[in-house]
């Protein structure tokens, strides 16, 4: 069998490992357009940081390591038309300006997703970022290092990882949001809490605007960005700027060959990772997800997913039988010691999708009061009003936030209700939690509230 795989980031190369390990005498072969495979995007922002300095540590796997298992890489060569009838792909040699016709028994896209670049005049001048791949994390702290000051457009996950980044490199940063909140994936209230705990702990550092669009980059001599002008008029001089507003994902190859896409015009896929036409599968980024709260197509971009589904597709592709139940939008990040954590549905999408959606959010201290590291955690718990089952909970605090929230994600695996979870045992002992942890705490007045 021949199976050939677009893309090898995360879910691309996973899937290529697995079908090696499950079919040794299949012929499996890599193409994508980028310069390395199998890494850890999700670790630039520390890199960046100053974590390491070796940008090699975030590389998995090296092309070499593919050869060595009979798996056939091809850098800069990119799928630029997919022919399902045919079963080929055309596929063109960036380096050499060349393409060829290649035919596949079973197809996997694993094109992944690419940044938004929002209309903003001058938005293509020098010293103007996106993170995305290895060399822009190179590039990035290249620059970082020869600067004073940087401007982060988009307060989402990425930008906020920066922000900490950039501070830590004793850079000075200017974040604009043109929402009215930043982290808009959680609700307004906790969105609010993160931007007062952020701003009241800047000391200077840095600033951060909400409402307010970037319309107009102004470049130097050297055709570099050298400020800033916003809707509100403002004006800020930067050395560089880096764009984080999101990413969309890399579908329109496989919707030019006739496959279906949904929601956010991602690939559709069902829970073999198969497509609309057979014996091709879509897996990470470029695909849609299942959400499993309420049973919906979502589209939540991660690479701990992305791994997830392309071991499903790499295993169906290979002629066995296995199911990707979907996610919880389970996620965390941090910025200068605050942790900022999320999983299920939040109020507003709960509501939109025809929940009556309750909520309780209580702020205790995340372990017993006399311990020295005890530190304050908000906790948000979300449940459904007509039947009590929990939809979500977000977590924000410099204390043990996640953990809390990784307790959530069972529970909405299993469907419990509010009052199913108040009866939960959760572990206690004075360095990790009260008596009555924050969460039952806030269990015990969400069933009420339901009641």
């Amino acid at each position: 069998m021949k199976i050939v795989i677009l893309g090898a980031v995360a879910a691309g190369a996973k899937a290529a490992a697995k079908i090696r390990r499950m079919l040794p005498d299949s012929e499996v072969i890599i193409y994508t357009d980028d310069t390395h495979i199998s890494y850890s995007s999700c670790g630039l922002p520390y890199y960046i940081e100053g974590n390491f300095d070796d940008y090699t540590l975030l590389l998995v796997r090296s092309p070499e390591d593919f050869e060595a298992k009979n798996i056939h890489v091809f850098l800069r060569h990119k799928c630029v038309k997919i022919l399902p009838k045919c079963k080929q792909v055309l596929i063109e040699d960036l380096e050499n300006n060349r393409a060829e016709l290649v035919s596949y028994d079973k197809l996997i896209i694993a094109t992944g997703a690419r940044p938004v670049i929002p209309d903003i005049i001058n938005n293509n001048l020098k010293n103007i970022f996106t993170l995305r791949k290895i060399e822009d994390g190179i590039a990035i702290k290249e620059k970082l290092l020869k600067s004073k000051k940087a401007v982060i457009v988009g307060g989402g996950y990425i930008g906020i990882e920066l922000l900490e980044a950039f501070v830590r490199q004793n850079v000075h940063v200017t974040l604009f949001e043109h929402n009215t909140h930043i982290m808009k994936h959680f609700d307004e209230d906790m969105s609010t809490l993160i931007y007062d705990q952020l701003t009241s702990a800047s000391k200077g550092r840095y600033d951060i605007f909400t409402s307010e669009k970037v319309n107009e980059f102004i470049a130097d001599e050297n055709n570099s960005v050298k400020n800033v002008k916003t809707s509100s008029g403002r004006e800020v001089e930067t050395d560089f700027v880096v764009i984080a507003s999101g990413v969309v994902p890399n579908s329109e190859i496989a919707k030019d060959a006739g496959i279906e896409v949904g929601y956010k015009n991602a690939i559709k896929v069902n829970n073999r990772m198969e497509t609309s036409e057979e014996d091709i599968y879509a897996c990470g980024d470029c695909c849609e997800d299942h959400m499993m709260v309420s049973d919906t197509s979502t589209w939540i971009p991660l690479g701990s997913t992305a791994n997830k589904e392309g071991r499903t597709a790499a295993i169906n592709a290979s002629g066995s039988e296995d199911i990707f139940k979907g996610v919880l939008g389970s996620a965390v990040t941090r910025c200068l010691s605050l942790t900022m954590s999320m999983t299920g549905l939040n109020v507003k999408d709960a509501a939109a999708l025809g929940y009556e959606p309750v909520f309780v959010t209580v702020t205790k201290n995340d372990k017993v009061g006399f311990m020295p590291d005890v530190n304050n955690i908000t906790l948000k718990l979300i449940a459904d009003k007509k039947t009590g089952q929990l939809l979500g909970c977000q977590a924000v605090g410099i204390g043990d936030a996640d953990k809390r929230v990784n307790v959530v994600t069972s529970a909405l695996l299993a469907k419990l209700t509010a009052r199913d979870f108040y009866n939960n045992d959760i572990t206690y002992a004075p360095p990790y939690s009260p008596t009555i942890d924050p969460l039952l705490n806030a269990a015990q007045l969400l069933a009420s509230k339901v009641d």
